[in-house]
């Protein structure tokens, strides 16, 4: 591939080997197989563990794995769950699980101050690993009656499981540099994934305490070097200015931006700031589609056919600017063209179109109004980041 289109090739390792997921009950299964295969070491750091029955199911598969002597390590934000009580953590430290909350920069008995853990992270033996935007929780699952949130999730295998396995362990020591991980013994996993593509895959981490902004780079990359088409799917998209200039900028060269949104969310005020910038999209010629499914929750874009990105990114100042985040870029043609052609099925089938005129019969004055005061509102509460009233019971309950 041209060497334009991403920058510092070096960072790539080539040769690993690749699956695309949907999430739900694919992402799951997989994830239950893989914690039932672990052989000495599991890191499971993500933004929200709920204390459901997925979060139940999860739980004892990673309690089963510590009982036969894998050392099980599980990370979960702060803020994003504060809703675990102690009567559900109390089994991870009652059964031999190392558990604790990624806590903020400054605290006190009220106050929370400070960035999110909102990397979703899965390793297994320093030898697979699994890179997603989707939480621990039933609205991540399929479950009777009640579809998954739309996600996606990478599986890996080689040499960059070994450096996600590193920023885990990074990450659970706050950060220190870790001289030296365990090594596991390479084994093949007993899992039929199908036909596995091989292709080049780096990792990428926005952590503003620490000077990384290397997804936010990503993005502007892709924007930047697209020749033809690029593909955004993203949840609580609200790019800032510097994203905004790279799309107006790809459109002008006669790149096709399409990007797939959620007709609706779990946080309304978000989907009214949404719509609040459809007309700025629509003016410089940006496809817009509304997934009418369940919840869009999956963080994902394509440049060309060539390369893309996945993982926990959501396109707006709060990832940019907040919290730590990572993704896997890609580098592979026909891994990438699978990939697109997902998409293009979801657009196809799960989405309606966003078109002017329909979007302006609907746009009325005291619409307007709304929208804009819903995204003058977020972009303060982006500024504000992460301070909250922390609630302590939660630790006692």
């Amino acid at each position: 591939m041209p060497e334009k289109k991403t920058a510092n090739h070096q960072d790539y390792y080539p040769n690993q080997k690749v699956r695309l997921l949907l999430g739900g009950n694919a992402y799951f299964t997989l994830l239950i197989q893989l914690i039932e295969q672990a052989k000495e070491h599991i890191h499971l750091q993500v933004y929200i563990y709920e204390p459901d029955e997925t979060g139940q199911q999860v739980a004892d598969a990673l309690i089963a794995a510590a009982k036969r002597g894998v050392t099980v390590y599980i990370l979960v934000d702060g803020y994003g769950s504060q809703g675990l009580k102690k009567t559900f953590t109390r089994q991870f430290e009652e059964n031999g699980v190392h558990f604790r909350f990624f806590e903020p920069l400054f605290k006190s008995k009220n106050f929370y101050v400070g960035r999110r853990m909102h990397q979703k992270v899965f390793v297994v033996d320093a030898h697979c690993a699994l890179v997603t935007g989707a939480n621990i929780g039933d609205r991540y699952n399929d479950k009777p009656g009640q579809a998954a949130w739309l996600d996606f999730a990478l599986y890996v295998e080689g040499e960059i499981a070994i450096k996600l396995c590193e920023l885990c362990w990074m990450t659970w020591k706050n950060f220190q540099r870790i001289r030296h991980i365990p090594r596991c013994e390479v084994y093949p996993t007993k899992i039929d994934f199908g036909p596995k593509e091989t292709c080049a895959v780096r990792m990428c981490r926005n952590d503003w305490v620490r000077r990384k902004h290397e997804i936010s780079r990503t993005y502007a990359q892709i924007l930047r070097n697209a020749e033809a088409k690029v593909i955004i799917l993203s949840s609580y998209f609200l790019p800032g200015t510097a994203i905004q200039n790279h799309i107006k900028a790809a459109v002008k060269r006669g790149v096709n931006v399409r990007l797939i949104i959620c007709s609706r969310m779990d946080v309304p005020l978000v989907k009214d700031a949404e719509r609040f910038m459809y007309g700025w999209l629509l003016r410089h010629h940006v496809e817009i589609y509304e997934y009418t499914g369940e919840m869009l929750h999956g963080k994902l874009a394509t440049c060309d056919e060539e390369w893309m990105t996945i993982g926990s990114f959501n396109v707006n100042d709060l990832s940019a600017k907040v919290s730590v985040e990572l993704n896997l870029d890609v580098q592979g043609e026909a891994f990438v063209q699978h990939t697109i052609r997902e998409l293009e099925s979801i657009m196809q089938n799960h989405c309606i179109r966003v078109c002017p005129d329909s979007f302006s019969n609907n746009n009325g004055l005291l619409t307007r109004f709304m929208r804009w005061f819903s995204f003058k509102m977020l972009r303060i509460i982006f500024f504000l980041g992460t301070f909250y009233m922390k609630q302590e019971k939660r630790r006692n309950d």
